[in-house]
């Protein structure tokens, strides 16, 4: 036979196979030759007669002139409890179908409505390109089953085999031939040498509708073809009219050559990205579209060229700086997967900058709106703080919102917009201030208690000496509410985890707070001078710092061990084991975020808070290795921090008098005078056995009391009095490696000279079985035991932000962009970790050395 018989036989029996019965409609008798073929000569009756169908074997029935005779003889070889294969072959009509009198077996089996020019279009194709089998048959030419039988045979005469499949032999199809040629002009000097120029002149007319001349070089045509496949994309997806720079390019005039400018150009960027890119920046350039004046919101969903990206991360810009905050968000959701931004971590790193900007002002219109609203005591404004609200979370995500946005723009090597960001910075600053200043008129009309609070000074009663020992207590200075909510959603799913809010001691300093937190606090605390220092007394014990905290703590709990967190993180398991050996309790100390924010380098606090959350975390989990499952968490006081130091219009003159100390949100002392915008308590209103008095803003402004500092506490704010409790159960688990697949890491740097880098990770050999699950992992930067970095976006790859988990799928390449949050660090090393266990799943061989700034 021949392939055109071959390939009509090919999909006769596929339906043979699928339904038994295949009525098969050839209205035009186009299929006549091939019956023949297939029966081994003309008709001879109207009984069915034996055919073999690609090896499947059937009954072949022909129409004659009556459909109740053809219904007739094949009624008997179908009509059993095992049904024969049966092939109804009518010519010359039309399917009725509402009517026909085979109804019953159309519906038992299929119908087949085959077009011959189509059938053979396809056998042609395996041949020759679209161009040529265009031209072989034309629309409108009357073209017999012999002649096209002959053309697939090759042996019409009327073209060679196609010259250009040889040439692009590993291409696969029309697209992959043309896409092939576009990114490269490797092959150009074959495609002269061959004579081929014609043959591509006839696919691209076919497949775009884009008349060449073919006596052009392959060179003019490929920038010409460039120019259209790209110019038509963007054209097609633009909402308003097109630069005038793009009215010499045609445009497609079919809704087939507009489908094809957008496949081609598919095909460019996903399977030829570096090529790509250049080809469209040429091509960008050629236009001068950089300098086109479109309005950004009619640019489409399809980032063609690399301008668009900019101009519409402008726009993002602009919406922010106008409040438009909900549509900048949507407009940064919609372009999350761009192809620029996929290729470039540092413009998706102003791309997130920007997200987290327009989430930060949303949720301060939310918050100030809400704040404006609230009425009641200070226990209604703690709860409408700490508690899920209508959208599911509380004021406190003000605070997380701010703190994510701080610490990711502190990471960039490129601040964003200055006027989006001012714009959210000072949003935040005044829903803070409307805050404070609400929450504190309520705390001093309630006689400045929170009825029904968990107090700070019955923590450790309450809380703490319940827990079965051993127990770790972490005091985390500086650590406000929100902060205690993240590292909660940072550990293990298979911890026991619980947040409950607690109110500080007044004045909300280190000294008082840490003082609270003590043993013994519940049943006596109080704010005292001694010697000219301020310090918490409880009993006849004056506690003014960290060497008469911790001589205290050891006196009042045997078997009480004291350490630092970074000595915690540092230490060997063995070392550790060691220290801990028979201690009922560990206090674990954290200075890092005060510490960070007291210094006065805003730039590098900001840093350093996400950090330490993630390191506290770890903490937990390796002391629950070391066998101390239970666990509580609180902090001395939260904080106030803003971008930048208070504006000078919002910084008062101390209240003078006999000052004992003078911090920038609050003065203890006696006398002088309440300045305004301040409110002033007597210490023994706050339950103190003490003739001291205190001085607050009553907002968020602070006194003049010296240094540049962004980073405030002191005072009665909710982000400063509201700490966090967290009680954990982390059971100690074997520490075993997972039985997965392995993790390729490529694109590991030689050195760190950027904040944020990215890295390619690949989970599972190429030899793992079809159908294999992904898995989750946590990447990290690591130093000397302690998390100096994470990730802060992940490209082919989904990324839960509040975890720092990503998910890997099998042999899917993801990239994930690593922020470095410690940059004192000499070296570091990526680490990924299963996030339930904490079992390490890869490490970097060798020491990564951090040069920042090279």
């Amino acid at each position: 036979m021949h392939p055109l018989h071959d390939y009509v036989a090919k999909q006769l029996a596929d339906k043979i196979k699928s339904r038994r019965v295949v009525v098969w409609y050839d209205e035009r008798g186009e299929f006549r030759t091939f019956v023949d073929e297939l029966r081994g000569g003309a008709r001879s009756g109207s009984a069915p007669v034996s055919v073999a169908v690609v090896g499947t074997n059937a009954h072949l029935a022909e129409y004659s002139g009556s459909m109740f005779e053809l219904r007739a003889v094949v009624e008997p070889h179908v009509s059993g409890d095992a049904p024969s294969a049966v092939v109804v072959y009518i010519p010359g009509v039309g399917r009725d179908r509402r009517a026909s009198v085979l109804m019953e077996l159309e519906k038992a089996g299929t119908t087949w409505e085959p077009q011959l020019v189509q059938l053979a279009k396809n056998v042609l194709l395996q041949k020759y390109t679209l161009g040529v089998v265009d031209e072989m048959l034309p629309g409108g030419r009357k073209v017999s089953y012999e002649d096209l039988a002959r053309a697939a045979a090759g042996n019409s005469g009327a073209e060679p085999p196609s010259i250009l499949k040889i040439i692009y032999q590993e291409a696969s199809g029309n697209d992959g031939l043309l896409t092939a040629w576009l990114v490269s002009d490797a092959r150009d000097a074959q495609i002269v040498e061959k004579e081929a120029t014609r043959e591509l002149t006839k696919l691209v007319k076919a497949r775009l509708g884009l008349d060449l001349a073919p006596d052009s070089p392959p060179s003019k045509m490929r920038a010409i073809t460039l120019r259209y496949v790209l110019a038509g994309e963007f054209r097609l997806d633009l909402s308003c009219d097109a630069p005038a720079s793009l009215d010499g390019i045609p445009a497609p005039r079919s809704k087939d050559e507009e489908s094809a400018v957008r496949e081609l150009a598919r095909r460019l960027r996903t399977g030829h990205a570096d090529a790509y890119a250049a080809l469209a920046d040429h091509v960008e350039e050629e236009l001068g579209l950089k300098n086109a004046k479109l309005l950004p919101g009619a640019l489409g969903a399809i980032d063609t060229f690399r301008f668009e990206e900019r101009a519409l991360l402008r726009y993002a810009g602009d919406l922010i700086a106008n409040g438009e905050f909900e549509s900048a968000i949507a407009l940064v959701a919609e372009r999350e997967q761009s192809f620029w931004l996929d290729r470039d971590v540092s413009r998706k790193a102003q791309w997130e900058a920007t997200r987290r900007m327009a989430e930060l002002g949303n949720v301060a219109v939310q918050v100030e709106a809400a704040v404006s609203k609230t009425s009641g005591g200070p226990a209604t404004w703690l709860d409408a703080y700490v508690s899920p609200g209508k959208d599911g979370t509380g004021w406190f995500r003000l605070d997380q919102a701010q703190r994510r946005l701080e610490a990711w723009v502190a990471n960039l090597d490129e601040e964003p917009e200055e006027r989006p960001l001012g714009v959210v910075r000072r949003a935040y600053e005044d829903a803070c201030h409307v805050m404070a200043e609400g929450f504190t008129k309520a705390l001093a009309k309630a006689g400045w208690a929170v009825s029904g609070a968990l107090h700070q000074t019955r923590i450790w009663s309450e809380v703490v000496a319940d827990k079965p020992k051993p127990v770790a207590y972490f005091l985390v200075d500086a650590m406000r509410y929100e902060m205690g909510v993240e590292l909660a959603e940072r550990l293990p799913k298979t911890s026991e985890v619980s947040v409950r809010a607690a109110v500080g001691a007044l004045p909300s300093i280190t000294p008082i707070g840490m003082g609270a937190l003590q043993p013994g606090a519940s049943a006596s605390f109080s704010v005292a001078e001694q010697n000219g220092k301020l310090g918490a007394r409880i009993d006849d014990s004056f506690l003014p710092d960290l060497a008469s905290r911790k001589k205290f703590a050891s006196a009042r709990v045997p078997k009480l061990v004291d350490v630092a967190l970074d000595e915690l993180l540092s230490l060997q398991p063995s070392k550790l084991t060691k220290k801990l050996d028979g201690a009922q309790v560990v206090v674990v100390r954290s200075q890092e975020i005060d510490h960070a924010g007291e210094t006065g380098f805003t730039f590098q606090a900001r840093q350093v808070l996400d950090t330490v959350i993630d390191n506290l975390a770890r903490a937990i989990r390796k002391l629950a290795a070391a066998g101390i499952e239970h666990a509580v968490v609180s902090a001395d006081h939260g904080h106030l921090f803003f971008a930048n130091d208070r504006d000078e219009s919002m910084r008062t003159d101390a209240p003078g008098g006999d000052t004992v100390e003078l911090h920038r949100r609050c003065w203890i002392g006696r006398g002088g005078a309440t300045p305004p915008g301040c409110v002033r308590v007597q210490a023994s209103a706050l339950g103190y056995a003490s003739d001291l008095e205190l001085v607050f803003p009553a907002s968020s402004g602070v006194f003049k009391a010296g240094g540049d500092l962004a980073f405030h506490h002191g005072g009665p704010s909710l982000q400063e009095m509201v700490i966090p409790v967290l009680t954990v159960r982390t059971k100690a688990r074997e520490s075993v490696r997972p039985s997965v697949g392995p993790i390729e890491v490529t694109g590991l740097p030689s050195a760190v000279t950027n904040r944020i880098f990215s890295v390619t990770f690949t989970y599972g050999a190429k030899q793992m079985m079809l159908g294999a699950t992904g898995i989750q992992v946590r990447p990290l930067l690591m130093a000397a035991g302690k998390q100096v970095g994470a990730v802060g976006m992940a490209v082919d790859a989904q990324f839960d932000r509040s975890t720092g988990a990503v998910n890997l799928e099998p042999n899917k390449p993801a990239t994930v962009a690593f922020l470095l949050s410690d940059e004192s660090v000499a070296s570091l090393r990526v680490v990924v970790q299963d996030p339930t266990t904490d079992a390490e799943l890869y490490r970097s061989p060798t020491d990564i050395s951090v040069r920042l700034g090279v």
